[in-house]
């Protein structure tokens, strides 16, 4: 029996290879956290990788430098693979580490000074300001509609019918008062 190439399965096949590609970052972040400590220990070393040289960019090794990065690196994707795979209604919030890290990492490739790790508050500050909100707005709506029985589109659809039984009757009230 010959195989179908319905778009269905097509789709179902690019699924499964993405996924598959991301139990793999998932089951190779142990192992990728630990290749800092194959980097060079020697302070003056560089490192040449697919025509880059990469040098201990103001640490004092490479391997610290390799150290740093996989601190931050490693988290952020892991986050970033838990944020497009959430299906939570407060998946959002996963946004605020997820710049955390960002934020670290760019500091470190573009900071003019010796200190990392140091004003990242002041770059998330904005980030939170939209995020929190947004996210408590949602947990409002759905404490009101799953604890305490509030279900705003219900209430709306009452409303119109009422709004929409009032209009009747006065439209009936009229037509009494039109026929005397």
């Amino acid at each position: 029996m010959k195989e179908q190439n319905t778009p269905k399965t097509k789709k179902a096949k690019k699924k499964l290879l993405i996924e598959s590609f991301m139990v793999f970052l998932i089951i190779m972040a142990p192992f990728l956290f630990k290749a800092h400590e194959y980097l060079p220990k020697d302070p003056d070393a560089s490192l040449n990788f697919l025509g880059m040289t990469i040098e201990r960019n103001g640490f004092q090794t490479l391997e610290v430098y390799g150290w740093f990065l996989t601190m931050k690196i490693i988290p952020l994707y892991l986050l970033i693979i838990w944020f497009f795979t959430a299906k939570d209604w407060w998946y959002h919030i996963i946004l605020i580490p997820i710049c955390m890290y960002s934020f670290q990492i760019f500091e470190v490739f573009y900071a003019d000074d010796n200190y990392i790790d140091t004003d990242n508050i002041l770059w998330i500050l904005p980030v939170c300001m939209v995020i929190t909100p947004i996210v408590y707005f949602i947990r409002i709506k759905l404490y009101d509609k799953h604890v305490h029985g509030i279900d705003l589109d219900a209430m709306d659809a009452e409303l119109k019918m009422l709004q929409e039984r009032e209009r009747l009757r006065m439209e009936k009230e009229e037509r009494k008062t039109k026929k005397l």
